[in-house]
């Protein structure tokens, strides 16, 4: 039924009572304290969830039992230390963002925070720009942050820290235990005694420690660490570090790369499984000491000399993965024979493994150098070779086939063409060089009967690299797949012409898939070769 022009008048006049009724009702102050928390933690920052107490009595106090707080740019150090000290709630997460930050800043409120945290903190003290809007460098930071430090109070009921401090001078607690805390990661900061930074973190001070991460710290000469809990330990870039020490009955994995300039290193880890050590004195010529102890070690990542007068890599008889430091191919001098010697000698060490990773290394510039594969005489007996390959433009056929040879058992190979750093490398070997001599490869049989999969990343698709996949697909008899990514230069036509070719060198079994590099994504190459399979398969 039709209503009259009054009904409808009427109708809409209650409604709109209602509604200014409606507006007028503060119904969110009416909620539980446990809901209104869950909305001002939306807010994301400290001050917006501040700011709500403006709406009525009902929200003034309810910011400070948050159960978390996030400064995304901190205030002055009193204000921040207030906030905190009249902050009502534990906290479980403190998340502080300073700008160029002193010391005795960070001193005025840090305690406070110690007091009141019972969960996670992230502290990251950014560089301060220069005018114009450049950033300063590493070393004029380091500079500036020498003139001064700050203690670290005991926080006795964090269990997490994150403190990125631009290199802030931080002297460690000389008393206290951090009773919970089970992460702990250090970025760019500067130590300054007398408290080592070992004594703080092991087991009598720090007993439930489980995660220990530090890159680019400065100040620590020695390194003692003695702990029960540890499982995982990550240290890189540690300046001026000469002795590191580390026991752990239970530490699971340890990784210590770029900390020239050390003398000892000696790990004592019963049930340590996977070991990396990379780039920390290769360049010393002082020959540093290590001693390490992990009879249950199965995988080895030794990127660095290995000199058994000098280093006791202890038993290691359950290591089913090994990547050694790369190998030269050509040298000039002795030194390129002494760098290859590190690498022979854990080729040698290992029988029988899963898998190895190998480097075959062209330095640019290989005139009058010496063809240095003939070294090489052993390699283990292993079911997956990762063999990359950083060519400088050189032709690598002869080193490779070298490789294949000697574990022609393989059922898995990933080939990786690797690109110099370098911008302006050499990008082609310049006509006849000495890369060319050995070409015995190109003639040799070779039967890889048991390889199933090949997987190849960054082609180009140079002369030499697509004349070295040529014979690979002679000698492979059981090959099932082939899975081939493209650089990120390769064009789509390239892509397409690239693939025709490899399928005309593969037999009508063989799987093969193709990818390409698209906006740095790999993505599924679908050209005019489209996910190239003999058998049909899409």
């Amino acid at each position: 039924m039709e209503r009259s022009g009054g009904e409808v008048s009427a109708m809409g006049s209650r409604v709109s009572s209602d509604s200014d009724a409606a507006a007028g009702e503060d119904r969110l102050s009416g909620l539980p304290d446990d809901v209104l928390v869950l909305i001002l933690l939306r807010l994301h920052t400290a001050a917006a969830a501040a700011r709500t107490s403006i709406l009525s009595r009902r929200w003034r106090r309810l910011w400070a039992i948050l159960p978390e707080l996030h400064f995304a740019v901190a205030p002055e150090p009193a204000s921040t230390r207030a906030i905190l000290e009249s902050h009502e709630a534990a906290l479980r997460f403190l998340y502080v963002v300073t700008l160029g930050a002193a010391p005795d800043s960070v001193a005025a409120w840090l305690p406070a925070a110690a007091r009141r945290l019972s969960g996670r903190l992230v502290f990251i003290n950014k560089y301060a720009a220069k005018e114009g809007g450049e950033e300063e460098d590493e070393d004029e930071d380091e500079a500036a942050a020498q003139g001064g430090a700050f203690e670290l109070p005991c926080f006795g009921n964090a269990t997490a820290f994150y403190l990125d401090l631009g290199f802030l001078g931080v002297a460690m607690p000389p008393a206290g235990i951090f009773a919970r805390l089970t992460e702990l990661c250090l970025f760019q900061i500067r130590f300054h005694g007398p408290c080592e930074l070992g004594d703080a973190i092991s087991s009598p001070r720090c007993p439930c420690l489980q995660k220990l991460l530090i890159f680019s710290v400065r100040g620590l000469n020695n390194l003692a660490i003695h702990s029960g809990s540890l499982l995982r330990v990550s240290l890189r870039d540690l300046r001026g570090l000469r002795q590191l020490t580390i026991v752990a009955p239970v530490l699971e994995d340890l990784a210590v790369s770029d900390l020239c300039g050390w003398r000892q290193l000696t790990i004592v880890a019963p049930v340590l499984e996977n070991l990396v050590v990379s780039d920390c004195f290769i360049y010393d010529w002082n020959q540093p000491v290590a001693s390490i102890s992990a009879p249950q070690l199965v995988c080895l990542n030794w990127r660095d000399p290995n000199d058994p007068s000098s280093v006791d890599l202890g038993k290691m008889e359950r290591v089913q993965w090994l990547s050694t430091s790369s190998f030269l191919v050509y040298g000039p001098d002795n030194l390129a024979v002494a760098h290859n010697r590190g690498c022979i000698r854990l080729l040698e060490r290992f029988k029988v493994m899963g898998g190895l990773n190998l480097t075959l290394d062209y330095i640019g510039e290989i005139e009058n150098c010496a063809y240095l594969m003939d070294d090489m005489t052993v390699l283990p007996d292993i079911a997956f070779l990762n063999l990359n390959v950083l060519t400088y433009g050189h032709a690598f056929g002869a080193s490779a086939f070298h490789v294949l040879m000697m574990c022609s058992g393989i059922r898995r190979l990933k080939l990786r063409f690797k690109a110099p750093t370098d911008s302006e490398a050499q990008s082609s070997c310049p006509s006849g060089c000495i890369c060319g001599q050995q070409a015995d490869w190109k003639t040799e049989e070779l039967s890889l009967n048991h390889l199933e999969e090949v997987e190849i990343t960054e082609l180009r698709g140079s002369e030499h690299e697509i004349a070295f996949l040529k014979r690979l697909l002679s000698w492979v008899g059981l090959l099932k797949r082939m899975t081939i990514t493209f650089h990120s230069s390769v064009t789509e036509n390239m892509a397409n012409e690239l693939c025709q070719m490899l399928r005309s060198f593969s037999r009508t079994e063989i799987c093969m898939k193709f990818y390409t590099h698209q906006d740095t994504v790999k993505a599924l190459f679908r050209g005019e070769a489209i996910l190239w399979n003999h058998r049909g398969l899409a």
